[in-house]
């Protein structure tokens, strides 16, 4: 989809997903983690960090396919940005490619899994969000791995972003204080 054609069109996000089954929220994930990578300070966590909650919490709702709003179904990578991002990880992503399979599909696709996986999601984008130095890059590639798990279906891989998610979350979110006032402070809209 994104080899051949005018490197300027953009690639709307409902197309790209239009006929996926399985890996959906993966191709999703991984559409959606691709400002992260913009090396300018919040800019990339202010727009991938609400993709990636949408995404969390449809798998938390027990959504089988993610729900794309319109205005974010029409838009979506330009065709010569996506080539681009595919070219600089190209190397790892075909090593890592290599390592990937089918496995463990009990992490993968029951409910309680998937419903695990999009509370991790929900944390790791409202990390990306915020404003903590020289994080995107390393939420980023975070959330890359959960796009291929999803993907690839890999309960091992699933397995280990699990981990990496939780010990992320422990010593950026508790460490800084700002995953803990930032949730304190939805708390506290959502209550009034």
């Amino acid at each position: 989809m994104f080899e051949h054609g005018d490197p300027g069109e953009q690639q709307p996000l409902g197309r790209i997903l239009q006929g996926l089954q399985e890996s959906a929220f993966g191709v999703f994930l991984f559409v959606a983690i691709l400002p992260a990578f913009i090396p300018v300070p919040g800019i990339g966590g202010a727009v991938s960090g609400p993709l990636v909650l949408l995404i969390g919490l449809q798998m938390m709702a027990g959504l089988a396919r993610p729900w794309v709003p319109g205005f974010i179904a029409r838009r979506g990578p330009r065709r010569g940005t996506m080539h681009r991002f595919l070219g600089r990880i190209d190397r790892p992503l075909r090593r890592l490619d290599r390592m990937l399979k089918p496995r463990l599909p009990a992490l993968v696709g029951p409910l309680p899994a998937r419903v695990f996986t999009g509370l991790l999601l929900v944390m790791t984008g409202v990390l990306l969000s915020l404003p903590i130095p020289l994080t995107n890059y390393l939420f980023g590639f975070q959330l890359l791995l959960f796009a291929l798990a999803l993907i690839e279906r890999d309960g091992a891989l699933m397995l280990f972003n699990w981990v990496a998610a939780l010990a992320g979350g422990l010593f950026f979110g508790l460490g800084s204080g700002q995953l803990v006032g930032h949730t304190v402070e939805l708390f506290q809209r959502w209550t009034s």
